[in-house]
């Protein structure tokens, strides 16, 4: 896949953990854009470590799902991390 489809596949993934989990996160979308390219390339990472599936076609199934996954585990993380610091107890 190349550099471009990589991006346009880690905003729409970005963008789809966002819809998927419940609650306001921060950033806009150069954020949902990073957290997105990260999630895909994490997704990729453990679907080759775990189940030997790789990123290799835009149009594949499994590369959304992994996509989607890893930027879902990101967005947690970056929600855990950066998430309701301002907010009142």
């Amino acid at each position: 896949m190349g550099f471009f489809g990589f991006l346009i596949l880690g905003l729409l993934a970005g963008a789809i953990a966002k819809l998927i989990l419940p609650g306001k996160q921060g950033g806009g979308w150069f954020v949902t854009l990073l957290l997105g390219i990260v999630g895909a390339l994490l997704g990729g990472w453990l679907g080759g470590l775990i189940f030997d599936v790789n990123l290799n076609e835009f149009f594949s199934l499994s590369t959304w799902l992994l996509a989607i996954g890893g930027s879902l585990i990101v967005l947690l993380i970056y929600g855990a991390l950066f998430g309701r610091k301002g907010a009142k107890r």
